[in-house]
Parts: structure tokens; C-alpha cells; sequence
């Protein structure tokens, strides 16, 4: 995960409502794939119990990072879409904001740190976007990219501390309990915490 930086510490968390997560599942149909939750019958025998899997990485650039994405670029104002957008990381967000960017018809500017597989960097670039290979560190690069969005004025796409993106990583569980309406608990994984983040809120009050 992205460490915090000093001034991110002091802010408000961003409030994200169930209203704000069905909004983001419109806005974002057909933009990403409404993916499918199926039992594993392996899984399930290991663990005791049913346990389904949601196949997120069915997704174009294979993981749920497109859903924030997409919901945040969704939001751009027109002056937000000319100025362009940046964004800082090493894997899975850079990819998805800069195939949103593409499709949204925004320039992207990806900064990611020095010891990014040049895999990613080509997958990144493929999909449009200008990379940046800066730092040696994941808070060095960040840095980097908080710079470069003051000096060119580009919009900063957070890869989780941010009420879009958090909204759209949300509109994972819509899907789940719409096709598995049994599931009693979830089991979310945490990096910055935006996917938990989003699917928290919209189950505190879809399913308290």
C-alpha cells in the first residue's frame, strides 16, 4: 500500500452513501464488465462452508481497480478532462486509470517507481498514457506525481483515498448479493482499503 502522506493524515475521510455506489454502478455500465459470482465447490470443501468468489479479474486490465476508475473519470468536470489526469502506482491503478483515461478520450500521465516490471510500464503505455519512472520508493514516486500534477495542472486520481474511486470500487457488492442474495459474510482484501471501503458502506446499509 501507498503510505499516508503527513498532509492526507488531517483531512476528513471521504463520505460514501449506498445512494453514491448505485450511482457509480450506472455510471459505470459498460465502461467495465459486470463480472460473475460463482461457488467453488474446491474452496468451499476446505473451508467448511459455501464460499463464492467474485471474478473481478475478468476485468480488460484484470483486477477491480477499473470500477474506481472508471466512477472517478466519470466525474471530471469539462476544464478536469482538457487539464488531463495523473496518478501514481506500480501496478493494477495505473493500468485502470490510463484505459479509462483512453476511453474517456483524457490524457493520462502514470507515475510509477524505478523498479516497476517493465511489463506493467509497456501494459500501462499500451493503453495510452505518458509514464513516468521516478523514485526509488513507492512514497518517493508519489511525491513525484503530487509535483507534476501542481506544476501541469492535472487532476490527482488517488488510488483509494478518494469518494469516486471509493464509490466505484463499491459496486462490487451490488453485484455479489444480486447474485448470491445467501452470502452471510464477505471476505475483502485490504491494500489502501478503498475496495473495503466501498463495499462496507454500501453493506451498512444494503444488509446491515
Amino acid at each position: 500500500p501507498m503510505p499516508m502522506r503527513a498532509v492526507d493524515a488531517g483531512k476528513p475521510a471521504p463520505s460514501v452513501t449506498l445512494a453514491d455506489i448505485r450511482a457509480a454502478a450506472q455510471r459505470i455500465q459498460g465502461a467495465v464488465i459486470r463480472t460473475p459470482t460463482i461457488e467453488n465447490p474446491a474452496v468451499s470443501r476446505a473451508a467448511g462452508t459455501r464460499v463464492f468468489l467474485k471474478l473481478d479479474n475478468l476485468q480488460a486490465t484484470g483486477a477491480f481497480k477499473e470500477r474506481g476508475a472508471a466512477n472517478r473519470l466519470a466525474l471530471l468536470t469539462a476544464r478536469e478532462k482538457s487539464a488531463g489526469v495523473i496518478a501514481m502506482s506500480a501496478g493494477n491503478h495505473a493500468q485502470a486509470v490510463a484505459r479509462h483515461a483512453q476511453l474517456a478520450g483524457v490524457a493520462a500521465t502514470i507515475v510509477m517507481p524505478k523498479f516497476t516490471p517493465a511489463t506493467k510500464v509497456v501494459r500501462t503505455e499500451s493503453w495510452g498514457a505518458r509514464v513516468v519512472l521516478h523514485g526509488e520508493t513507492l512514497a518517493e514516486a508519489a511525491a513525484h506525481a503530487h509535483d507534476l500534477a501542481l506544476k501541469e495542472g492535472l487532476v490527482f486520481v488517488h488510488p483509494y483515498d478518494d469518494a469516486g474511486v471509493i464509490a466505484g470500487q463499491g459496486t462490487m457488492v451490488l453485484e455479489m448479493l444480486e447474485d448470491a442474495p445467501q452470502i452471510e459474510a464477505l471476505v475483502i482484501p485490504i491494500g489502501g482499503g478503498g475496495l473495503c471501503s466501498g463495499i462496507a458502506s454500501a453493506v451498512a446499509e444494503l444488509r446491515p
